[in-house]
């Protein structure tokens, strides 16, 4: 199995900030010491920062004692104004239970500013490279007496996607055009593979298992129940005398998908393998979010 988009990050605690202040991260913020959840109010009036740093934005002169180019402006989403931060928060997963997935966000925390352009201040030559950032197109700004939370974000991409049957026969397409040419998995060299012929069973096997992934959040080949990919294949009705299983999350496309089976030795092993003869393929979204659960189910019958 691969897993999708996996979040990289740091915490940072600039010198030039008196406050402590910050984590910047890729995708993911823990927080090094925030005020208690309830005490930031998400609900006062604070895009008054927020149309500074636009402004900023706008027209930002230099960062890093070099001249920085102007970017769009940010959308104020009064949801990002609500992330409940605590130490130990994981900012997508709080934005997602607001009701609002990210592909990436970033917190600035900073303690002391008295008003919105002291703020700014605080934080514009520290974090210019962050506010300047053209991977956000959102903001919102949270305030709790002196305690200032900026959260930068951008929204996750709505999957537009056809139906599983069609996605799957999308992916056997993009499967059968890889085993046409020689591939490397690693430190093994595949040659041209025949190609591969669909099969409803392993196609309805693979949605029951994309689907229940998606019910758990949980990206594994053993199921809820304790199946692995042979039993379901059996339960679906397929006798086998080889399986194989390739998965995934978190890509938007079969494109996506395949070309990350193919980036990852394993699983491109299972791709070329040329005793595999039969596949099917289904995907199922997770319910109240965006991400995409794939499954490639692959068999050689008895």
């Amino acid at each position: 199995m691969t897993g999708g988009k996996e979040s990289v990050g740091r915490t940072s605690r600039p010198r030039r900030l008196a406050a402590r202040a910050a984590c910047l991260v890729l995708a993911a913020c823990i927080a090094p010491s925030l005020p208690a959840a309830d005490a930031i109010d998400g609900s006062a009036d604070n895009t008054g920062l927020a149309a500074l740093i636009n402004a900023f934005r706008a027209a930002p002169g230099a960062c890093g004692g070099k001249p920085a180019q102007a970017a769009a402006p940010l959308a104020i989403q009064p949801a990002l104004s609500k992330t409940p931060l605590t130490p130990k928060t994981y900012l997508p997963q709080a934005l997602e239970r607001l009701g609002y997935p990210v592909e990436r966000a970033e917190g600035i925390y900073v303690s002391g500013p008295q008003d919105a352009e002291s703020a700014l201040g605080a934080i514009r030559n520290a974090y210019c490279a962050s506010l300047l950032s053209t991977q956000y197109s959102s903001i919102g700004v949270a305030r709790s007496g002196n305690d200032w939370l900026i959260v930068l974000a951008q929204p996750q991409r709505v999957p537009q996607l056809p139906d599983w049957t069609e996605a799957g026969q999308d992916i056997l397409r993009l499967t059968n055009a890889a085993r046409a040419v020689a591939h490397t998995c690693g430190d093994r060299a595949f040659p041209p593979a025949p190609p591969l012929s669909w099969r409803s069973t392993l196609g309805e096997a693979a949605l029951r298992h994309s689907r229940d992934m998606a019910a758990r959040r949980s990206l594994q080949h053993q199921g809820s129940d304790g199946s692995d990919p042979g039993s379901r294949a059996l339960d679906a009705g397929y006798r086998w005398r080889r399986v194989g299983e390739n998965i995934a999350s978190g890509q938007f496309t079969p494109e996506e998908a395949v070309s990350g089976w193919l980036s990852s030795p394993p699983h491109c092993a299972n791709l070329m393998d040329p005793r595999l003869t039969e596949m099917g393929a289904a995907y199922a979204l997770q319910a109240g979010s965006r991400v995409v659960y794939w499954t490639q189910l692959f068999g050689a019958p008895q």
